[in-house]
């Protein structure tokens, strides 16, 4: 895994009217790394993800691109900079076949019409590259399993071609073996060089796949942990705000980012 922080957002600050869902926030990703955010609601994860992906501007703080300021106002921009993100409710048409899902908004044509035969061809392909079990890519994603249709989501995002894909609670609603599918599918992520970003709630299962959790609170970052050197018990601790955890949080989260 690279030790250069290839997606890097400094001081990201957002209020709603009244409310201070983001203050000072620092957070990175690498190429090849799933990081979990974690945190209760209102915590200013989803606040977040959104300002990463374009959907909401921030008041201040920057996000970087391989060390460059980029300017990241509206999803495209994301998208141009390697950034996609994948939300609970994953915005497919159920009434389409997989292959026109994983080109939604991005049709592959020629002569100005839909080169449907070529992209079942590229979705195959990108079915199998990513491992996903799904017998074929003319079939209505109506049709599919809860499970399925989560990772047709991720397939989208893979195929254009992102170098950093965001997952918003990607097993909430799916039973065990369904979840299971899921998290095997980050892991191919990281495999093939991706950053992944994973919103969840699931502590064992952020225990499972990440490389690093990332706990908010109250709109701050309030903790960081190399997953393979934390456990259960300190990470709800940090959810909650356990003081016994705060001098130590305090001290980590002022090092974790900027002695790297």
């Amino acid at each position: 895994m690279t030790t250069t922080a290839i997606l890097r957002a400094e001081g990201l600050a957002k209020r709603f009217g009244g409310v201070q869902a983001l203050n000072a926030v620092d957070f990175e990703c690498k190429a090849g790394e799933v990081v979990a955010l974690m945190g209760d609601n209102g915590a200013g994860k989803s606040t977040l993800i959104r300002i990463l992906c374009g959907a909401t501007k921030p008041d201040s703080g920057q996000i970087l691109i391989n060390g460059t300021v980029r300017s990241i106002s509206r999803p495209q921009d994301a998208v141009t900079n390697g950034i996609s993100v994948v939300y609970q409710d994953l915005a497919l048409v159920g009434s389409m076949d997989v292959a026109r899902n994983v080109f939604l908004g991005h049709e592959l044509r020629k002569f100005g019409f839909i080169r449907i035969s070529k992209m079942r061809e590229e979705a195959t392909m990108l079915l199998g590259q990513l491992k996903i079990n799904i017998s074929s890519s003319k079939l209505q994603v109506e049709s599919l399993s809860g499970g399925q249709r989560q990772c047709i989501a991720i397939a989208r995002a893979v195929r254009l071609g992102s170098d950093f894909v965001l997952l918003d609670e990607p097993t909430a609603a799916l039973g065990p073996e369904q979840q299971a599918n899921v998290l095997r599918i980050v892991t191919e992520l990281r495999n093939a060089g991706k950053g992944v970003v994973l919103i969840s709630h699931n502590i064992d299962q952020v225990l499972a796949v990440s490389d690093r959790i990332v706990v908010m609170r109250g709109g701050q970052v309030a903790g960081m942990r190399n997953t393979k050197e934390t456990n259960t018990q300190e990470i709800v601790s940090m959810i909650v705000g356990d003081q016994s955890f705060v001098k130590h949080n305090l001290q980590n989260q002022s090092t974790s980012l900027k002695g790297e």
